[in-house]
């Protein structure tokens, strides 16, 4: 017989002064934060000591009640799809101090950076000492989840707060990346494997006895506060992926049936190998003005990627660097459905966001289009720490979930991976030289002492 084992998945949800842990509402000091209506990613709690789990129907209930009674409808100018849309970044800081001095919550325009629901452009004005972000925006609603998506696309619309996250861990992103990973640990593979050789015949108390020996797993978070909304994206987007791989629930579309139904109609066997694995950036080289001034980024955003790591008698884990086939099969399908699944599942969606807005900063850096332009924006890079971020709890451990898998010997699957951003990865590749950026880049000049955003 063959058991796999893998983890729980879901969604946290929160707002700016309201968190749903373990079926409660816990006030939160906000100070000066970005977001002031919602940051939902739905479907988990987490508590005090950074365990995740699910709620109950009725705790998701009461909290999508709660977000949808504090949402504010788009503008009316906002409200219509645009294929195009236009954020100032210094008008917008200036909005945003405005704001402050006035002691003013921040415009709910501004916390879902006026719809954008994706960045293709990233443009520099000298003359206007301004850098504009581009790309398809709408109007916005909440999906069932409590994610803040567009009327009519269903898309999630990208987060001020991100956005924050982003411009000031670019240089840690530059360091050591931005990531997560949920591994089991090294104690708890031991004890499974204790427990398993004691096991002669499969039932349901051997499934239950795996997950309380394997125990807690621990979550691993580089490159941005553990803390942030953007964080909590990245752990989910990991969580939801393995739920689908080890066949804890089906995922919302055809065409992405788990790893194990794969592995069960193929016949192949593991032994100590497990797959691992992880989201990654797939951008194609960024293209560029011929007097860089115009940015684009292009390509699908996301892909699955996967790899066999070794498990030894001591449970240590080491990585091969060598890909399982029909776990290669699973993360190709589940990269060629990506488009379709973050319509269903919104989390992919936001994580493609996240990607995009880490790519735009170390863009910035990188080319230092901030001197460039001679923009400062300060308040939005966090200089003068009067605009903070959004501060909720840090997801720390998820109890272990097991699958199992009838075959005629013991082998034991642990699902680990995670979610990479290697966002200057993608900007240091050699850009392609694309002259019809220039037309881009005349459509958009913004208008001095004008809105910060527009169609």
């Amino acid at each position: 017989m063959s058991w796999q084992v893998s983890r729980p998945c879901g969604r946290s949800m929160l707002t700016l002064c309201l968190i749903a842990v373990a079926g409660a509402l816990v006030v939160v000091n906000s100070k000066l934060a970005a977001q002031a209506v919602v940051q939902g990613i739905g479907g988990i709690t987490i508590n005090s000591h950074g365990v995740v789990s699910q709620p109950t129907l009725a705790d998701r209930h009461a909290f999508l009640k709660l977000v949808r009674e504090q949402m504010r409808a788009a503008p009316d100018d906002l409200h219509g799809a645009a294929d195009l849309r236009k954020v100032s970044l210094r008008q917008l800081q200036a909005a945003i101090a405005v704001a402050i001095e006035n002691n003013q919550p921040i415009p709910t325009d501004a916390q879902f950076l006026a719809g954008l629901q994706a960045i293709k452009y990233v443009l520099v004005y000298p003359e206007q000492q301004d850098i504009v972000l581009a790309g398809p925006g709408e109007g916005w609603t909440v999906d069932p989840m409590g994610t803040v998506v567009g009327v009519t696309t269903g898309k999630p619309v990208l987060l001020l707060d991100d956005l924050l996250v982003a411009l000031r861990s670019s240089f840690n992103a530059r360091q050591v990346g931005i990531s997560c990973s949920i591994d089991p640990t090294k104690e708890g593979i031991q004890a499974m494997r204790q427990f398993l050789r004691n096991q002669k015949t499969f039932h349901p108390r051997v499934a239950k006895g795996m997950k309380q020996a394997l125990g807690p797993q621990q979550i691993t978070i580089r490159g941005v506060p553990t803390d942030s909304h953007f964080a909590r994206v990245l752990v989910t987007a990991d969580y939801r992926m393995k739920r689908y791989a080890m066949n804890i629930e089906p995922a919302p579309i055809a065409g992405v049936p788990s790893f194990i139904e794969l592995l069960a109609k193929s016949g192949a066997r593991l032994g100590n190998a497990m797959p691992r694995w992880w989201l990654a950036c797939d951008y194609q080289p960024l293209a560029r003005s011929e007097d860089g001034l115009a940015w684009q980024l292009r390509g699908t955003g996301v892909k699955a990627m996967t790899e066999d790591d070794f498990v030894a008698a001591d449970g240590t884990v080491e990585q091969t660097g060598r890909p399982n086939p029909i776990a290669q099969k699973w993360a190709d399908r589940f990269t060629t459905k990506f488009e379709e699944l973050a319509t269903h599942d919104t989390v992919f969606g936001q994580l493609r966001n996240l990607m995009d807005l880490a790519v735009a900063a170390a863009l910035i850096d990188h080319e230092d289009l901030l001197g460039v332009a001679g923009c400062n924006l300060d308040l939005l890079y966090g200089a003068n720490q009067v605009l903070d971020i959004v501060h909720g709890l840090t997801p720390r451990t998820v109890d272990s979930e097991s699958s199992f898998l009838k075959r005629g010997r013991n082998y034991i699957v642990t699902a680990s991976g995670g979610v990479q951003i290697d966002s200057w990865q993608v900007v240091g590749q050699a850009a392609e030289t694309d002259p019809q950026l220039s037309g881009i880049l005349n459509k958009a000049v913004p208008i001095k002492g004008g809105s910060w955003r527009w169609d």
